[in-house]
C-alpha cells in the first residue's frame, strides 16, 4: 500500500468528561479525497483542528509525510503543506476579493499584516492571488468587496486562499455548508478538479457530495472510527447503516 501522507496514531482528545477523539488511527494516502463523516458530535471538526494544529491532542501522534508534527503550531504545519478551510467562512469582508487572497499569501510567507499597506501592490503577492482567483472562477470578481459575494462565492474564495498557499494536503471542513443545490454542484466540480493536484481530507454533511467525490470514507461515531472503505463498502456496511445512515439491517 502507498505510504500515507497524513496519519494519526492513537489520537485522543477530551473536553472534561466528553471524549471528542477516542484512540483514533487514520491514514490518508497521497492523491485521494478522504471523507470524514458521522453524526453531529462525532468529533469531526475536533479531528480537523488537531490535524491543522489548532488543538493539541491529549494522547497520540500526527504524522505528515512521515514527520511527527503533533506539537508543531499551525504556521509550521502550513509551511510543510497543510492548509485548512473552515466550517464558517473566515474572510476580511471589507477587503476586496483579491486582497483576501494576497493576505493569505503574505501570511503564509511569514510577513506581518502590519506591512500590508506598503505591500499591497507587491507583485509577489498579487501574481499568486490572481492565479488563484482564475483557478477558482473568481477572476471577474477580483475587485469586488468580499461582503458583496454570494455565500457560495465566499466559500470558493476561502478555497482559493487555502490553495494560494501551495498546500500538499487540503483540510476542508464542510465546504458546502449553507449552499443551495446549484452552488453545491459547482463546488463539487471545483473539488473534483482539485483532486489531480492535491490530497484532500473532506468533512461534509451532504452525502450526495461525499459519495460523488470520495475515494475512501471514514465514519466517526463518538470519536471512534467504526469503518473505513470505499463509498460502496461504506454503503454496504451494516454498522454504518445502523449508526449513521439511519437504516436497519435487513
Amino acid at each position: 500500500m502507498t505510504e500515507p501522507i497524513l496519519a494519526t496514531q492513537g489520537l485522543s482528545k477530551r473536553f472534561g468528561a466528553l471524549v471528542a477523539t477516542d484512540d483514533l488511527y487514520l491514514e490518508v494516502v497521497p492523491g485521494e479525497i478522504h471523507a470524514i463523516i458521522g453524526p453531529n458530535g462525532a468529533g469531526k471538526t475536533t479531528l480537523i483542528a488537531q490535524l491543522s494544529g489548532e488543538l493539541r491532542p491529549d494522547v497520540g501522534r500526527i504524522l505528515f509525510d512521515g514527520q511527527d508534527v503533533t506539537r508543531l503550531p499551525v504556521h509550521r504545519r502550513s509551511h510543510l503543506g497543510l492548509a485548512r478551510s473552515f466550517q464558517i467562512t473566515s474572510l476580511f469582508l471589507n477587503f476586496s476579493v483579491e486582497d483576501n487572497v494576497a493576505l493569505a499569501v503574505q501570511a503564509h510567507d511569514g510577513h506581518s499584516f502590519r506591512f500590508w499597506r506598503p505591500a499591497a501592490q507587491d507583485p509577489s503577492l498579487r501574481a499568486p492571488a490572481k492565479t488563484a482567483l482564475e483557478r477558482f472562477g473568481l477572476a471577474a470578481r477580483a475587485n469586488v468587496q468580499t461582503a458583496n459575494l454570494s455565500h457560495g462565492e465566499q466559500r470558493q474564495l476561502e478555497l482559493a486562499m487555502a490553495w494560494a498557499t501551495r498546500p500538499r494536503v487540503l483540510l476542508l471542513d464542510e465546504p458546502m455548508a449553507g449552499m443551495g443545490q446549484e452552488e453545491t454542484g459547482r463546488m463539487v466540480e471545483v473539488l473534483r478538479g482539485l483532486k489531480a493536484e492535491h490530497t484532500i481530507v473532506l468533512i461534509e454533511h451532504d452525502m450526495d457530495a461525499v459519495f460523488a467525490l470520495a475515494d475512501r470514507i471514514t465514519v466517526l461515531v463518538y470519536g471512534q472510527a467504526i469503518a473505513t472503505g470505499s463509498p460502496a463498502e461504506i454503503r454496504a456496511n451494516d454498522a454504518v447503516r445502523q449508526a449513521y445512515l439511519g437504516e436497519e439491517t435487513p
